[in-house]
């Protein structure tokens, strides 16, 4: 079966390859990230999120899911001195940057839990793949029309922090300006959670961010720096790559 939503601000695509009636686990995945958006858009007034940075609720009668994104944001901000922060000055509260990629992950649970084996599920160009082999091919920073590479997941996820889409939405904390040093940057994680948030991390952080992605356990990378240069790690899943990045 195939899907495809609109959810979050952007197109989210589902194929599941197993046989049978998955149609109900179809309708609770994307019912669960309809659910996200209305609960934790900062862009909505009357979400948690926005009623929380309003306080209008104390911080010990958040939900059980607000206080796991809230915890996961805050181990980014340590894990990068500050550099992520969905808390920067004269903003609110943004946690989409973790958001994303956990709920999409929770959607593949679903999946999951109701006997998919064979689906990707892919949310704007961020996926979680399960049974592959699957090919999910990694856009170039600058031409829309051009990869950098393909990589093959068999069970796991990638996520893609660029400019390409948004322009400069990605602030160092650390100064409250636009990222600089980076112009994307791919993770290969385990989940999305992680793929997501270590993508966008690791381009708050700038040049730097390649080795500190690079370091995270369960984590490869595929880079295209300020310099048009191309940085991987060894283990990264690379299936072909159809032009180079300059």
């Amino acid at each position: 079966m195939r899907r495809v939503e609109h959810v979050m601000g952007f197109p989210v695509s589902l194929r599941i390859d197993d046989e049978g009636d998955f149609e109900e686990a179809a309708d609770a995945a994307f019912a669960w990230l309809r659910e996200v958006d209305e609960r934790f858009s900062p862009f909505r007034p009357d979400s948690e999120v926005s009623r929380l940075d309003r306080g209008e609720l104390p911080g010990t009668s958040v939900s059980p899911d607000l206080a796991e994104v809230l915890a996961l944001c805050e181990e980014y901000r340590l894990a990068t001195g500050g550099a992520f922060d969905v808390r920067l000055p004269g903003r609110g509260l943004d946690p989409c940057a973790v958001v994303k990629g956990w709920s999409v992950q929770r959607a593949a649970e679903l999946l999951s839990a109701a006997g998919a084996r064979r689906f990707v599920l892919n949310a704007g160009g961020d996926v979680v793949a399960s049974g592959g082999p699957w090919r999910v091919g990694v856009r170039h920073p600058e031409h829309a029309d051009r990869l950098c590479a393909v990589l093959e997941l068999t069970d796991g996820a990638v996520a893609t922090s660029a400019r390409y889409e948004r322009g400069d939405h990605i602030i160092d904390g650390r100064t409250g300006r636009p990222a600089t040093g980076l112009l994307s940057v791919t993770v290969v994680a385990p989940t999305l959670t992680e793929a997501d948030s270590v993508a966008t991390a690791a381009f708050a952080l700038g040049a730097e961010g390649t080795a500190w992605a690079a370091a995270r356990p369960g984590c490869e990378v595929f880079v295209v720096d300020a310099e048009r240069s191309v940085l991987r790690t060894a283990g990264l899943p690379v299936a072909g790559e159809p032009s180079a990045a300059a």
